[in-house]
């Protein structure tokens, strides 16, 4: 129970540093300097040596560790996660506001359950880009808010809550005449650098609350981003891990992309070229043939870790009768008939394996036929590559909610059947 204890409290850490993809990318970078990894620029020559490495292209990381005795034909363990979660992106033009009230204006950023971003403390996190090129972190703090309308004014509220995109998510941060106000100018400031010299942003809305363990044993952990945070930092546990215990047979890779929650396509998403471009360069630099790229591809393994659905106990019906994974009962290994999800009886038995040897339980999930299954990174990667892909995660409740909660064992489980993925299980 000291090592979930610890790993819960370190995730926790994890989370609360990483309010946007660009600030996780950052964190999980500054992870890797400390434990000796190299960061490489894309726009320079890379070597063939050994050891831990890695690059950052946006809000995405791609890290990887080469063992000494690797080859042209030396195989990967490649898991993949990625660094976004559903929630509000700060539009062009955003100070807005009327009726004496200063409002953020927002664009609705993936597929976020809108009712649980209303009434909370938020703030605005991601990069500002300056004039010259240059990249600032920026985050806000408690700054904003999306009031509801009171009960009083919508007597039939608790009997449908329907919100308008446009109209009834746009966030307050001050009061006073839009037109003499200036967001920008006080993003700017939190950044310490001139308005004038901010040329572009990617800036998302977080919750701002603090990750807490709750409920009896304090078994339940309830957070901002798991979706898919929980993946991320369980991949770079194991990475870690495994550059602390040796070399192993195989290339171990930690792809943890963003813009999964808009469909991945884009530069620094599983759809994009990312993860092909650094595979290509590691493999020209052990000196690696197309044919012997392919041979190490056709050896490799990708697995794809983002987070699924426990069974709801208030909406059993939600979910297939004979397939309702429990909090508390592992990792979900994640099967789905029309390739929603990448698994098949290969990849099962590999999860069998990978379980046994951690030490950790697993169960599998399915969906209701009545209900439309999601997807993964899984099977864009399976589909670029031609790599043998499996899909798991850590069951939630309350996904694409601005806070959503897992159980501790499950959080823990899936870090130590990441942990057995790049040991070579």
């Amino acid at each position: 129970m000291d090592a979930v204890n610890d790993y819960i409290s370190d995730f926790a850490r994890f989370i609360t540093a990483s309010p946007s993809s660009y600030h996780a990318a950052a964190e999980v970078a500054r992870r890797l300097d400390a434990a000796g990894f190299q960061r490489l620029d894309e726009e320079t020559a890379w070597s063939g040596t050994s050891g831990g490495r890695y690059i950052v292209r946006d809000g995405a990381v791609i890290a990887w560790l080469q063992p000494a005795a690797s080859g042209p034909t030396t195989p990967y363990r490649i898991l993949g996660a990625h660094t976004d979660s559903p929630g509000f992106k700060l539009k062009p033009s955003p100070t807005t506001g009327w009726l004496g009230w200063l409002q953020a204006g927002v664009e609705v950023y993936g597929g976020p359950l809108l009712n649980s971003w209303l009434d909370r403390e938020l703030e605005l996190a991601g990069r500002l880009v300056l004039r010259d090129g240059t990249e600032k972190l920026v985050r806000t703090g408690p700054f904003l808010r999306i009031p509801q309308l009171a009960i009083h004014l919508e007597r039939s509220t608790n009997d449908g809550l329907k919100l308008d995109r446009q109209r009834h998510v746009q966030p307050v941060w001050g009061t006073g005449d839009a037109r003499s106000a200036d967001l920008l100018d006080q993003l700017a400031g939190f950044a310490g650098v001139s308005r004038d010299d901010v040329a572009g942003y990617d800036l998302l809305t977080a919750d701002t609350q603090e990750p807490r363990r709750f409920g009896l044993d304090e078994a339940f952990f309830a957070a901002g981003r798991m979706d898919n945070l929980s993946s991320v930092y369980a991949g770079l546990v194991a990475l870690l891990d495994a550059h602390a215990a040796g070399d192993a047979e195989h290339i171990s890779v930690l792809a943890a992309f963003d813009h999964e929650e808009l469909g991945s396509q884009s530069r620094s998403g599983a759809s994009g070229p990312i993860l092909d471009d650094i595979l290509t360069r590691i493999g020209e630099g052990l000196g690696a043939t197309r044919s012997q790229q392919k041979q190490a591809y056709a050896a490799s393994w990708c697995l794809s870790a983002d987070a699924g659905h426990a069974v709801h106990p208030n909406y059993a019906e939600k979910h297939d009768a004979a397939n309702q994974p429990y909090a508390g009962k592992g990792v979900l290994l994640k099967i789905n008939a029309n390739q929603r999800y990448a698994t098949d009886a290969a990849g099962a038995a590999l999860v069998a394996r990978l379980a046994a040897s951690a030490d950790v339980t697993y169960q599998e999930f399915v969906s209701d036929n009545t209900v439309p299954c999601g997807s993964t990174i899984g099977p864009l990667t399976a589909t670029r590559l031609g790599i043998r892909t499996v899909d798991v995660g850590a069951p939630l409740l309350s996904m694409h909610s601005a806070r959503e909660m897992v159980h501790v064992g499950d959080a823990a489980a899936l870090g130590g059947l990441a942990g057995a993925f790049f040991a070579g299980a």
